[in-house]
Parts: C-alpha cells; structure tokens; sequence
C-alpha cells in the first residue's frame, strides 16, 4: 500500500520510558507507520540545552531506542535514529538562523516556560531551540509533524521560517510541514494533580516489573471526597479511572463506573484491578524489550543503520539549499 507521506517527531532521551511518554506519543508513533513514512529522531543536541552533565546522555538514548522498540517501532521500514549522527541538521540549523529575527524566538511560549525553568542557564542554545526543531523537520523533507494543538504556534514558527527561507533565497527549497493534528492525552502522574514526569518522581515506567507497578499504582490518588470505603465515589473525577478506560475492558469500565457511584466498589480492590490491567497489556512489551536488551550492540545498530538511512536524506535536501544560497564550491 502506498504511503500518504513523510512524517517527522523528535524526542529528547529521556531514558526509560514510562505511561505519559507512551499515551502522549510512543503508541502514536508504532500507529502511523501502518499508513506514513516515518522518520522518529532521539533529539541529544536539544537535549544539550538544559543538561548540566552528559553523564548519562548515552544510556538515556540508548534506554528510550530499546522502549521504542520493543512498543513496535519497525526499523525494517521506518528510521529511527540519534540527531547527532546526521551533521547536517547543524549546517541547515546555521542558515536558517540567518532568517529568524530574535524577536520571534523569545516571544515563543516555550522560550518564556523554559526560561521560568531555568532562569540560570540561558544559553543561545536555548533561545535558538525552535531553528533547529525546525532544521530537524525540514531536513527530511517532512510532510507531516504531529502534533498537539497547544504545539501549533512551534509549528507554525516552522512553517513561517520554511517561508522566509525560500523568499529571501528566491527558490521553493524547503518543504513547508503541515501539522498532523494529534489527541494527546494528558496523564496525570500517580499524584492525581500534575502532569506524569520523571522530574516529579509521579511516572509508572512502561518496564518496570509487575510487582513494581502494583506498588506505585497503590500509590495512586483517587477521589479526594471519598474518604471511608463505604462512601460513594465520583470516578469523573478520578485518575484510576481514567487509567481504566485505557487498560480495562468496556465491560470492567462501566461495572466499576456503577460499582464506584454506589460503594460497590473500594478504592483499595478499584486500584488492584487497574494493576492487574496494565501489567496485562504491558506483558508483550516488556517481554519484547529483554529479548532486545539482550543485545545492545543489535540497538545501536539499530541507530546507526537509520543515521544513515537519513544521511542520504539529508545531504539531497542540502544539496539544494547550498544551491540556493550560492556558497562556493
């Protein structure tokens, strides 16, 4: 079946994945190689902008390649590789700095969160973010980025840059990425308040053993109102809940949607359930991944082959972009 297109993501290595990483992108990911061409980036350079040590930079992606895989990235038909490995992107990030006035890189509402995050470290790196974002889209001569709608002025800004680019240089070079619009949930962590994060100390990692993530599932917060067991329950308002609709049948969803309303239900057996579920589903995954971890050499193997898959990719977009500008040769 012919493909609709290029797509393109990028993500920072983070390491070990957990269930906001694979809600919020990963399970779209393994989804759009059925019907698109799929370029996935581990994104280390972006990484180098708030990292104070790079210590653990190699095993975080050598981690996150190993989750990829083992959740269904293909890389039989879809490149999966480190951003470092394709210089390039360096070259393409340079030139289109030239057309990227500063004002539109700091009125950009991810510039002003990273700086509230890191009020010391603001480096050029940082401020220049979304070029190079965009070097990494452009390059592979990207149809699609997908992308939630709170993300739609970074792409936009993508977009705008592709076109300032090739105005100023008098030729159409660079593609134009249009925004995949993407559902991506957003996975509370077992607080029940906040955004599931490494940083909180409130993520399940995707590989953790089953008994690990009947712990921290336990751990989970669900109605604050529902204080005794014999109290009825509001499960609109609960994040276990929630949880379930993903990982339980429709049948367990309404049973204990009724069972909660009427104190059928504790929270104690509701939290057991939803353990239960989600070590089921993770099952295959977390199975597929030690048969991977038992040859990391295979992994960056893995990296490499798609570096260089995107290599080629690379040079041809930069072949014409040299043209354009009428460097020497």
């Amino acid at each position: 079946m012919a493909k609709k297109g290029r797509v393109f993501s990028g993500a920072r290595p983070t390491g070990r994945q957990h269930l906001g990483n694979y809600l919020g992108a990963i399970k779209n990911y393994v989804a759009l190689q059925d019907d698109f061409e799929c370029v996935y980036c581990i994104v280390d350079v972006h990484a180098l902008t708030t990292v104070e040590t790079t210590q653990d930079l190699i095993q975080n992606t050598y981690d996150m390649a190993l989750d990829w895989l083992a959740a269904g990235i293909r890389p039989e038909e879809s490149i999966m590789f480190v951003q470092s490995h394709v210089p390039q992107v360096m070259e393409l990030h340079t030139y289109l700095s030239m057309v990227t006035p500063l004002g539109k890189l700091t009125d950009l509402p991810t510039f002003k969160e990273k700086v509230r995050q890191n009020e010391s470290n603001i480096n050029y790196g940082l401020v220049g973010y979304p070029v190079l974002m965009t070097a990494d889209i452009v390059l592979y001569n990207t149809d699609f980025v997908p992308v939630g709608v709170d993300q739609a002025p970074h792409l936009e800004f993508s977009r705008e840059t592709v076109r300032s680019f090739n105005y100023r240089y008098g030729k159409a070079v660079l593609k134009e990425p249009l925004m995949k619009n993407t559902e991506i949930p957003k996975v509370l962590g077992i607080d029940g308040v906040q955004k599931m994060g490494k940083s909180l100390n409130n993520h399940i990692e995707l590989a953790s053993n089953a008994e690990e993530t009947q712990k921290r599932v336990m751990q989970m917060v669900t109605d604050p109102q529902r204080l005794r067991r014999n109290d009825p329950g509001n499960p609109d308002v609960c994040n276990v809940f929630s949880m379930h609709k993903i990982f339980s049948t429709k049948e367990e969803v309404a049973q204990i949607n009724s069972d909660c309303r009427t104190a059928g239900i504790g929270c104690v057996d509701c939290k057991k359930k939803y353990a239960a579920n989600l070590n089921a589903n993770l099952a295959p995954f977390r199975e597929r991944r030690d048969d991977l971890g038992k040859n990391p050499t295979a992994v960056w193997d893995i990296l490499h082959d798609g570096a260089g898959r995107a290599r080629v990719i690379a040079e041809e977009t930069m072949g014409a972009v040299r043209d354009a500008l009428q460097l020497p040769k």
